[in-house]
């Protein structure tokens, strides 16, 4: 199972009190001594502000963010926690994934969702669709963006996101950029991510959840004629359900493990304030032989 870290953002209030360029300093840090300590990937959430209750703090834009940690860092993959469809275009979307891609030599995982924020989607003139909009336009924007990704020129014509004949070179550093869809949903998601994905993401499922849910998210695929065992199973962990350090933490990670799970993403929004947030992080990890080092 490998581990993944959650950077600094500022979507937690871990940047207040600190002005922009300090705040970037930080996460640049926490960016780096996450890559040393072994973990195996970084992720950014697509956030523009803190969850309510809202208050004037700083929040980096995600894309550039992982922009330039790309820069900073030379292992380490990197991704979107998840990415919010509707917020850009799709074709722009496939484009700067590519980009990305190339830049960071290809380390990159495509995480895309259909978001749920609502202050941040009024905050910012996307209104607020009900869920089932939502996921229609994740759908088309999948469609959009696999054919973009894809050998050729791209065409598909939705009602939320359509492309013509559009040329996208490059299309990655030179492998298969692979594609993470988060959400629990078991609907739609689920067999969203039985045809789009490489890796299902789970938001904060216990092991017991996850345990459910397993036959469900192998039953989507074989709707599909897709071999389960394909579909990678990931889990984010946050807020309540995640154990404290040391030993609840490290009994959780084993539970993981044993269900098959093939990645979880730990929060490291305090190595901010904490640079010892990721160190124990690291111990725990270690302690049941999940980092390489």
């Amino acid at each position: 199972m490998k581990v993944g870290i959650t950077l600094p953002q500022g979507c937690d209030r871990e940047f207040l009190g600190l002005d922009g360029p300090t705040a970037w300093a930080r996460t640049l840090d926490a960016a780096r001594q996450a890559e040393s300590l072994g973990f195996e990937s970084l992720w950014v959430y697509d956030h523009f502000q803190v969850d309510p209750p809202l208050i004037d703090a700083p929040v980096f834009e995600p894309f550039v963010e992982l922009t330039a940690v790309a820069t900073a860092t030379s292992r380490a993959r990197l991704g979107h926690l998840v990415m919010a469809a509707a917020y850009r275009p799709a074709g722009l979307t496939a484009k700067m994934v590519s980009t990305l891609d190339v830049i960071s030599g290809g380390r990159l995982e495509l995480g895309i969702g259909a978001g749920w924020k609502e202050d941040e989607w009024r905050s910012y003139g996307y209104g607020f669709p009900d869920a089932p909009e939502r996921l229609a336009i994740l759908t088309d924007h999948l469609e959009v963006i696999s054919r973009m990704l894809g050998p050729g020129h791209a065409t598909y014509a939705g009602t939320y996101a359509s492309v013509v004949d559009a040329i996208h070179e490059p299309k990655s550093a030179g492998g298969r950029i692979p594609v993470l869809i988060g959400g629990n949903g078991p609907k739609v998601t689920w067999r969203l991510a039985a045809r789009f994905a490489d890796e299902l993401n789970l938001d904060a499922m216990l092991p017991a959840e996850v345990e459910a849910a397993l036959p469900v998210i192998g039953s989507r695929c074989e709707e599909i004629g897709r071999d389960p065992s394909t579909l990678r199973v990931s889990v984010h962990i946050w807020g309540p359900p995640d154990a404290p350090a040391g030993a609840a933490r490290r009994a959780r990670l084993r539970e993981y493990r044993d269900l098959g799970v093939a990645r979880v993403m730990l929060q490291g929004f305090g190595a901010v304030s904490d640079p010892g947030v990721l160190e124990r992080a690291a111990e725990d990890c270690a302690a049941v032989g999940l980092l390489a080092g």
